[in-house]
C-alpha cells in the first residue's frame, strides 16, 4: 500500500495542556472526551492529507512524576522512562479515539495507524540542563510553589515545576516513520516531544529531561518532508497581553513581529514563545505553512480560518 503522492503531508501537535482543561483533575474519561473534537476533526482531514500526530505531555508526566515520588514501595523511574510511559498513555487515548472516528466517518477499512515509541536525541552539554524551564504537573499557588522541594517557575496559569528541555537534534525513527507516511499510515509519534537521549557511542542514553514538543515536531517535519504544520493548544492563538483586559489575538504573526514582540515582553520562555519558534523553524527549513490555534479549530486553521498563522518577514 502506498500513499497518494499528491496529498500533502501535515503533522498536527496536540498540546498536552490542552487533553486537561481548566479545573479537571486529569482522570481518563475526562482526556478521551476532550480529545473527541479535535481527533473528529483529524478523521476528516485524514481524507485529503497524510497525517502526523504528535502530542505535549505536560500535566501527564508531571502527575506521574508525582505518583513516583508518593510510593516508596517501589523503585523510582527516571523521567525518561516516564516520557516513555506517557508515549503510550497518550498515544493510546489517540489512537482508540481516532478509530472510533475514522469508523463514524466510513473510512476505518482505508486508514492504518500507528503510535511509535520515539527518542530524540539531544546534546549533553546543552545549557537547558542547567537553567530548567519546561512547566510539567498541575498548577500552584505562590504558597504551595515556595515550600515545594523542586525548582518551579510562574506560568500564565500559575506555579509550575519546571525541568530542563534542552534543544531537539534529530529524530532516531524518521527513517521509520518517512515509511509509514509513504504507506499512507496516520503516524503518532514523537510524544512529549520524544524520549530523550544523548549519544555514547554507537548506542544511546536516556537523560532526564522533558523536550518541548513542538521544536521537536519542528525537526520532524524537517526530516520528514511535512509540508503544513499545526500547533494545537489550549488558546485560540498568539496573543499580545496575554491574560490583561487587554488582550488581544493576532491573525498573523511574521518573523520580525514575533522577534519585537518578543523583545517586548510580551513572549516569555515556558509560555507560547516555543511555539512561535517552532513555527518560524519550520518555515525556515522550507514548510509551506504554520498555524497556532485552539485544540477544537484545527480544521480550520489548516484552511486559514482560525489561529495565528505564521508568516516570513
Amino acid at each position: 500500500m502506498r500513499a497518494d503522492k499528491r496529498k500533502k503531508i501535515l503533522l498536527i501537535a496536540l498540546g498536552g495542556n490542552a487533553l486537561i482543561r481548566g479545573n479537571q483533575t486529569g482522570t481518563l474519561a475526562e482526556q478521551l472526551e476532550n480529545l473527541k473534537v479535535p481527533i473528529r476533526e483529524i478523521a476528516r482531514l485524514s481524507r485529503e492529507y497524510r497525517i502526523i500526530i504528535t502530542h505535549g505531555n505536560g500535566p501527564q508526566v508531571g502527575n506521574l512524576q508525582l505518583q513516583q515520588e508518593s510510593c516508596a514501595a517501589v523503585p523510582r523511574m527516571p523521567l525518561e522512562i516516564l516520557v516513555a510511559q506517557t508515549q503510550g498513555q497518550i498515544g493510546y487515548m489517540i489512537e482508540s479515539t481516532l478509530d472510533s472516528e475514522l469508523m463514524a466517518l466510513g473510512i476505518v477499512t482505508q486508514k492504518y495507524i500507528v503510535s511509535l515509541i520515539s527518542y530524540v536525541v539531544v546534546d549533553e552539554n546543552d545549557p537547558a540542563f542547567q537553567n530548567p524551564t519546561k512547566p510539567i504537573g498541575p498548577v500552584y499557588s505562590e504558597e504551595q510553589a515556595a515550600a515545594l522541594p523542586y525548582p518551579t517557575r510562574r506560568t500564565a496559569k500559575g506555579y509550575r515545576r519546571v525541568v530542563a528541555s534542552p534543544r531537539p537534534l534529530t529524530i532516531v525513527e524518521k527513517r521509520e516513520i518517512r515509511e509509514l507516511i509513504k504507506r499512507d499510515f496516520i503516524v503518532i509519534c514523537c510524544g512529549g516531544g520524544g524520549i530523550p537521549v544523548i549519544r555514547e557511542g554507537r548506542s544511546f542514553c536516556g537523560v532526564d529531561a522533558v523536550i518541548d514538543k513542538d521544536l521537536a515536531s519542528a525537526r520532524l517535519a524537517r526530516e520528514v518532508g511535512v509540508d503544513i504544520f499545526v500547533i494545537a493548544t489550549d488558546v485560540k492563538g498568539v496573543a499580545l497581553h496575554y491574560g490583561q483586559p487587554d488582550q488581544q489575538y493576532l491573525r498573523t504573526l511574521s518573523f520580525e513581529e514575533a522577534l519585537n514582540y518578543r523583545n517586548q515582553g510580551h513572549f516569555p520562555e515556558g509560555s507560547i514563545w516555543p511555539k512561535i519558534e517552532a513555527g518560524m523553524q519550520f518555515l525556515g527549513d522550507g514548510g509551506q505553512a504554520a498555524s497556532i490555534c485552539a485544540i477544537d479549530e484545527i480544521e480550520a486553521a489548516v484552511f486559514g480560518k482560525a489561529g495565528t498563522r505564521i508568516i516570513p518577514s
